[in-house]
């Protein structure tokens, strides 16, 4: 009974102490992305498809094997019916099996097998790259979601601090009414502040919750769970991206980012397939060989005469003159018992019949299918070229804005940043007279407001900078981290 309680008590230590550690782990940005790896959808499916390529990789080396294939059926007969094993009409029934085998091999075919091992490989690497872009995607979303949650959390903080300072005033001038020092519009109008920084609090938690939700369901992890996320000492000061023009950095994005590599490589795959359609006009030349055996119930249950080659007898062989009278014979051997009849296996070994042969099939008029096949072949290389500048475009565009973005972001930061200084020493100034009586409270509350918005501002630039700083990094190359 004391054991059992033991462990009970044991068990359930355990598992607190475990949901404690759970509830009191902080993840890190490095530990986001790797949730992220293992398990969103969007990476899965990428990972699938480049098994489904390799899979097709491997299959198009083997076309350049031969085929083999094996066949055989089983008939009944009744009735009048041809023996297969002597090609005779018999009246009875009949239990006939036949087994057979070919293979074939393609000695040309147009380049054909060739030029699709070589698309196959293509395919295999645009895909690769392919999955490697859609991890590169997955990390951006992590990181940009990531970085909200510190924004608002600042955000937050931001509201609080304004509504500590609120309530703190409150107090004071609740203490100065009741001293008669104020009139008692002062604290009405410092409730309403109060209530309105509250408000902030509110719309600045609920944004907060709902990036760490964000979060939480780009890393299927459920709504319900504790999760925290590590926040770091963000770095403002400029680094050698900053050094760099747009154009520079354009030029190490499309040596090392996965998406041109693909589109490269889907240029490539379009133009082994315009050559694999081509390859239609060709003739095709191939190799077979086979063989084929049957076996019949009839020879198994009729009795085989025995002859004997040494004793010959005349057997008629046909008649000579109109009357026939004059009987035409030959020696044969002349029988002398029977035996069994032949059995399944020598059946099949007696009759069994092989070949070899060459076919050459030349393509002379197909309703013109190759044509337009290697119309479309065309037409769909043109596409990939297209999609290749697309690509390009778009990555150089998004180097361009997210630096432009960084600079300005860069730019305002600084500014706000004397805006917030010389805020906060108008509003200690406006405060103290707000508290001799020295000034109203719409100035108050302007300054109070003002102070505000402008810390909003410096949190917004600040994190702007960052992610655009992020975004830069990652396409040098830089792993993403904080």
């Amino acid at each position: 009974m004391y054991k059992l309680q033991f462990k009970l008590i044991f068990v359930f230590v355990f598992s607190l102490s475990s949901v404690v550690q759970a509830q009191d782990h902080i993840y890190s940005l490095e530990e986001c992305i790797n949730m992220a790896y293992e398990k969103n959808l969007t990476i899965q499916r990428s990972e699938l498809d480049l098994k489904v390529s390799e899979i097709s990789k491997n299959q198009s080396k083997l076309e350049r094997l031969p085929d083999f294939n094996m066949g055989a059926n089983f008939t009944n007969n009744w009735g009048r019916s041809i023996d297969p094993t002597t090609n005779s009409f018999i009246t009875q029934q009949n239990n006939s099996s036949n087994i057979n085998g070919r293979s074939n091999l393609t000695v040309f075919n147009g380049m054909q097998i060739h030029n699709g091992i070589k698309q196959a490989n293509v395919n295999y690497a645009a895909s690769k790259a392919e999955l490697e872009s859609t991890k590169n995607d997955v990390v951006l979303m992590v990181a940009s979601t990531y970085l909200n949650i510190i924004f608002n959390k600042e955000l937050l903080s931001n509201a609080n601090y304004q509504l500590n300072t609120s309530n703190q005033q409150l107090e004071r001038t609740k203490k100065l009414v009741d001293a008669g020092a104020l009139p008692v519009t002062n604290l009405l109008d410092l409730q309403a502040q109060s209530a309105s920084n509250e408000v902030n609090v509110i719309n600045a938690e609920n944004s907060y919750n709902l990036s760490i939700l964000d979060l939480k369901q780009a890393l299927l992890i459920p709504a319900e769970d504790p999760f925290e996320i590590e926040v770091p000492e963000l770095d403002l000061q400029p680094e050698e991206v900053d050094v760099l023009t747009p154009n520079q950095i354009y030029q190490t994005a499309e040596s090392i980012m996965p998406e041109v590599k693909s589109a490269d490589l889907r240029i490539e795959e379009a133009d082994l397939n315009y050559k694999i359609s081509k390859a239609a006009y060709s003739p095709v030349l191939t190799v077979s060989a086979g063989f084929n055996s049957n076996y019949s119930s009839y020879l198994r249950d009729q009795e085989q005469i025995i002859y004997d080659e040494n004793l010959l007898s005349p057997a008629p062989i046909g008649y000579v003159g109109a009357d026939r009278t004059n009987i035409v014979n030959r020696d044969v051997p002349t029988p002398i018992g029977t035996e069994p009849g032949i059995g399944v296996g020598e059946q099949f070994k007696e009759n069994i019949s092989k070949y070899v042969g060459v076919n050459l099939s030349i393509p002379i008029f197909n309703k013109m299918r190759t044509r337009s096949d290697v119309q479309r072949s065309m037409l769909t290389k043109q596409r990939a070229e297209v999609t290749s500048v697309e690509v390009k475009n778009q990555l150089r565009q998004n180097i361009e804005t997210a630096y432009n973005d960084m600079k300005a972001a860069s730019k305002l930061h600084a500014a706000n940043q004397r805006q917030v200084e010389a805020l906060e020493e108008a509003f200690r100034v406006i405060e103290n007279q707000y508290n001799l009586g020295a000034v109203n409270f719409v100035d108050y509350q302007v300054a109070n407001n003002n102070l505000y918005m402008a810390k909003s501002d410096l949190v917004r630039t600040k994190f702007d900078y960052v992610l655009r700083q992020v975004i830069l990094d990652f396409y040098l190359g830089k792993p993403i981290t904080l």
